[in-house]
Parts: C-alpha cells; structure tokens; sequence
C-alpha cells in the first residue's frame, strides 16, 4: 500500500483527494495537514469522513510529515507549496503539487503574473507539467509533478491534436471560458460571496489571468512555435464545473469529419477523455463529479472557422482527480485507478 500524505485536506481539492483516495485499493491516506483546523480530526471539520476519523489535522510543515510517506499531494495556495516541496522531496516522497508555483518553466514569468518572487527557481526545470495525456512517461519518472490548472486543463487537451498536426492557425486562437465559483478556493472572499455572484454571470481577470502564461507554453510546446492567445474567463453562479469555447481558423483541407477522426486517435488510449459525435456538445453536468472531459467540435463553414467545446470538473479533472491520475502514474499502478466514477 502506497503511504500518501494531503497538505492542506480541508480545502477544496483536499477534501476530493480524501474522497477519491477512500476507494483506492492501493493507497493508504496516513498524514493530513491544516494550518487552519490543526489539532482537529478531519471527520470534525468534514463529518462526510465519518471513516477516516483517526486521521488528526497536524500544522503545515515538512517536519510533521512521517517518513514512511511514499508521495505528498500538495493542495496549498499559491506561493505556500513552493516552500514546503523541498523538504519533502528532502524526505524521499515524490509529490504532487496542485498550485501554480511548479507549472512555470521561466522565474520571471512566475514573478510577474504571480506578483511575488518564487523561493525555489532551482527546481521549475525539473518538475513535469502533469497532463497524463501529453506527459505519460515524464510522469511516470519523475519525483516533482505540476499538476495542471483547471482552466488551462480544458483548453490545451481541446488543443493538442490540432497543434501537434499543425492543422491550425496558431494567431486566430480565441478561448472563452467559464467556471463555477469553486475554482476560486474555499477561503471566503468577496467577489464569490453568494450574494454577490448568484443570479450574475460576469467576466474577469480579462487579459490578464494568472493562467495565460500556462497555457501559452504548453501550447507553444506542443506546436514547436511561440502562442500567444486572446482569453477571456467568467464566472458562473454554480459551484463546480468548466466549459470552454474555443475558436481558430484550421489549415486549408480539412474537415468536420477529418478533425474528429484525427482526435479520436490522438486520444485512443486516454480513458478520460470523451470525444463527442453527431450534433451532442458538452455540458458540465455530464462531467459533474467525474474525472473525465468532453470535447465536441464543430465547423463553421460561414466564416471559416471551427469551434472547440470542451467541459471538465474543475475540481476532478482540472484538481484532484487528475492529481491522482497523476499518482496512479508515478506509482506504476494502472491510471484509472479508483476514477471510473460516473458524473454525478
């Protein structure tokens, strides 16, 4: 049994970590961390564990963290994880980090679109960006994971066939998205107080989302060439899920039915990935609670262009469940492990 570990397991994408981890049949959850409720048993603050009511919330620190420890998920704020990573891979455990403080490959950009310095620079070069269906065998090496961005998860999988074909033209891409309030963390901030967010539908962070770096690298990865996108994030009055919407003008002789064709092999062997046919689209209900993503794409013939239509659970595919995914990966068991759950 793998000894797995979760900083930070009564936040948002902690508490899917316990969820998640409860079925696995080859994983044992031993360490939990809050900085907030420490001291307190995790079934206290998320009676839903009634189960694991011998877990005891312990401060942050690598210190608390036993050595027998085979991988730590790490689901911290942005600009915490960086400073506890070191010591756990001092310790021996892989890990697994679910902020942004390992997904950048350039200090610089960190600093800026993070607006703080990063603590460890030494170690962006080494740590995988973690999309399972790009990176499968980096992963499966490596000690230090990135995992995702949920909104950079549902665009640069709707991506990737078309970028690694070279069948599109990279300078028309426009990504308009959505996410549910959840994305926002589970600390209480003002824009995402019920009042202020339900029966509105807004945009924000527009030109200037922490995430549009993110993406433009791993695009720009894929195609071999510098991206630079036009994305737009809003905000809708439910609590989980993404869908995004993504135009660009294709190269020259391919079809509807050709496109789909080449995603549909592209990911044949990705369980999570759902290429959708005929006239059905994606919908963030049919994913809710369940680590798959659904891609749909459709040719607009009038103007030339052809639209891509994703949709993932933010907190599932675009958090935890592609975190454990991950794990699955990096502890050479079978990648769907305790994830074939249905949506909700």
């Amino acid at each position: 049994m793998g000894k797995i570990a979760i900083l930070g397991a009564t936040g948002y994408t902690g508490t899917e970590l316990v969820r998640l981890l409860n079925d696995h049949p080859e994983t044992e959850i031993v360490y939990v961390s809050s900085e907030t409720y420490a001291g307190s048993k995790l079934s206290d603050i998320h009676p839903q564990f009634s189960e694991h009511e011998d877990l005891i919330l312990s401060p942050m620190g690598t210190d608390q963290v036993p050595d027998n420890v085979d991988l730590a998920f790490c689901a911290l704020p942005h600009g915490q994880s960086a400073g506890i990573v070191p010591g756990l891979l001092e310790k021996g455990c892989k890990v697994i980090d679910l902020s942004a403080d390992f997904r950048l490959k350039k200090a610089d950009l960190y600093n800026q679109w993070y607006e703080m310095e990063h603590p460890v620079p030494s170690l962006l070069e080494g740590a995988v960006y973690g999309l399972p269906e790009l990176n499968r065998g980096d992963i499966s090496t490596s000690r230090l994971v990135a995992n995702p961005g949920c909104y950079p998860t549902s665009i640069i999988l709707a991506l990737a066939p078309l970028l690694k074909k070279k069948i599109l033209k990279t300078a028309t891409i426009i990504i308009d998205a959505k996410s549910g309030v959840s994305g926002a963390g589970r600390t209480p901030k003002q824009p995402f107080h019920f009042p202020d967010c339900t029966e509105n539908f807004k945009a924000y962070r527009v030109a200037c989302h922490q995430h549009i770096p993110e993406i433009e690298q791993e695009l720009g990865l894929l195609a071999g060439e510098t991206i630079t996108i036009t994305f737009t994030p809003h905000l809708v009055p439910m609590i989980r899920g993404i869908l995004s919407t993504i135009y660009l003008k294709p190269a020259a002789g391919q079809n509807e039915e050709e496109i789909r064709a080449i995603y549909s092999y592209f990911y044949g062997e990705c369980p999570f990935v759902r290429i959708m046919e005929g006239h059905a689209l994606p919908e963030t209900r049919f994913v809710r609670g369940s680590n798959y993503i659904d891609i749909a794409l459709k040719e607009d013939r009038r103007t030339g262009r052809l639209i891509i239509i994703s949709a993932l659970d933010n907190l599932v595919k675009g958090a935890a469940g592609q975190a454990v995914q991950n794990m699955n990966i990096m502890l050479g068991l079978p990648e769907d492990t305790a994830l074939r759950q249905l949506p909700f």
